[in-house]
């Protein structure tokens, strides 16, 4: 896919764009909320050239295999960072091959599923811009794929009116006994010496309401909620619907090569009831030793990750401890870069970083065994979903916030999780309400009445 084109088209909401392709296998939106230089770009791509599905029993190379995808070409230089190439899932027990653990595989889970997209569409919400992308071997090609997804979006946004009152009854959340039981036990493992963090999830499961679909959960929180790192993906008979805050690593080209980013997120403070209380929260977020060393911890983790393929004396801390603001939590987040190494790419950051350190812990490996020990097999929850562009350029989120969906003959099923990172000082009602505090968007969007606030 050497040549790429681009065409302009008016302004759509990209949540209501993405109504025309939702039901079709593979189709992917990845929506950048908030407002900001990491909300200023949505992109939606559907129909891919080819796919790529790693399964837990397959003893391909993963890593080596999404690096043969990813296709090389011409980019715009006006255009957004994405400009068509790959994207898709890497769930968690990827992780196990990344760390070399033999992580029990999520029953209705590949390890890695992706796509190969020779049209995008990209829409700027600074400038209220519609750009439609197209590749291909040459320019006609590229500007008919291009115009052919636009075509697939048809004349008008679908009616979004008849979308189901409450999109599930009560979801089922796992014994909070036995997650305090759970936390006690990490803190005395801490008190040991075996590990320093470990970030332990609690699971929430039901089913969408009849004539319900991923789609609808996915549309609410982009009304309500959307979060810089939000995303959709179909897979045959499969579904993610994530309204992550978290960016996990990234890739883009500076004049020094390929700078890496990750911005992992540790520490958690509910929002207030009014101005003054929420003030007094983020407040006591920003000084709270626990919740910084617990960043901190990750920040050290993520920074021996990105060493790991990038120069050396290159990787920096340059931001610590920031105050980010969501719809239902403050969060303390750090930024961490490097420069790769020459001839390393996409592929060899997320072979060395994944899983993230921040829904892991430290060490990581260790992390991970006490993990796997404490929960089932997480799937999507705490992966990732990518892209990966024809320049080398690359990002990902952490699938925090997120809704994992497996259709069945009676409708459609979900799980979802949320965790809290553990710490010497952890208590286990504390972590508790945290973890109830992180799922809360969600479940109202599963539960609430679209037209109560009318």
């Amino acid at each position: 896919m050497r040549r790429v084109v681009q065409i302009e088209a008016p302004w759509r909401e990209p949540a209501e764009a993405l109504a025309a392709l939702a039901e079709e296998a593979w189709s992917l939106c990845l929506l950048s909320g908030g407002g900001g230089e990491r909300g200023r770009w949505t992109y939606l791509a559907a129909r891919p050239l080819r796919t790529l599905v790693v399964q837990a029993s397959d003893p391909t190379d993963p890593f080596a295999a999404l690096a043969a995808q990813i296709p090389a070409g011409e980019m715009l230089n006006d255009g957004p960072p994405f400009q068509g190439g790959v994207a898709g899932l890497a769930a968690y027990e990827l992780g196990g091959r990344a760390q070399g653990l033999d992580l029990a595989p999520h029953p209705d889970w590949p390890h890695l599923a992706c796509a190969v997209y020779p049209a995008i569409l990209a829409f700027d919400h600074q400038d209220r811009r519609l750009l439609a992308i197209g590749r291909g071997e040459e320019a006609a090609e590229a500007l008919a794929r291009a115009q052919g997804l636009l075509e697939a979006l048809g004349a008008d946004a679908p009616d979004q009116t008849a979308s189901p009152r409450v999109l599930a009854g009560p979801m089922t959340a796992s014994s909070g006994a036995a997650y305090e039981a759970a936390v006690a036990e990490v803190v005395s493992r801490i008190a040991a010496g075996e590990i320093f963090q470990a970030n332990v999830a609690r699971r929430w499961t039901g089913a969408l309401a009849p004539g319900a679909a991923p789609y609808d959960l996915f549309a609410r929180l982009a009304r309500d909620s959307a979060a810089p790192f939000a995303a959709y993906l179909r897979l045959p008979g499969l579904a993610v619907v994530s309204n992550s805050p978290e960016r996990f690593v990234a890739l883009r080209r500076t004049a020094e090569g390929l700078m890496a980013e990750t911005r992992p997120i540790k520490g958690t403070r509910p929002r207030g009831c009014d101005g003054a209380q929420d003030q007094a929260l983020a407040a006591e977020l920003l000084a709270s030793p626990k919740d910084r060393a617990e960043n901190l911890m990750i920040v050290d983790l993520m920074r021996n990750d990105l060493a790991r393929v990038c120069r050396p004396g290159s990787v920096q801390a340059p931001e610590l401890f920031a105050i980010e603001s969501f719809a239902n939590v403050h969060h303390l987040v750090s930024t961490i870069t490097g420069v790769m190494q020459p001839g390393l790419g996409a592929a060899d950051l997320l072979a060395a970083a994944f899983p993230p350190g921040s829904i892991t812990g430290a060490p990581k490996i260790q992390a991970m065994k006490v993990i796997a020990g404490l929960e089932p097999p997480r799937g999507p929850y705490c992966g990732s979903i990518f892209w990966a562009g024809a320049d080398g350029a690359f990002d990902s989120s952490v699938l925090i916030r997120t809704a994992a969906c497996v259709e069945t003959p009676d409708g459609w099923r979900l799980e979802a999780g949320a965790g809290a990172g553990l710490v010497a000082d952890s208590t286990p009602a504390a972590e508790r309400l945290e973890t109830e505090a992180k799922i809360s968007a969600l479940l109202r969007a599963l539960s609430a009445d679209p037209r109560s606030a009318l």
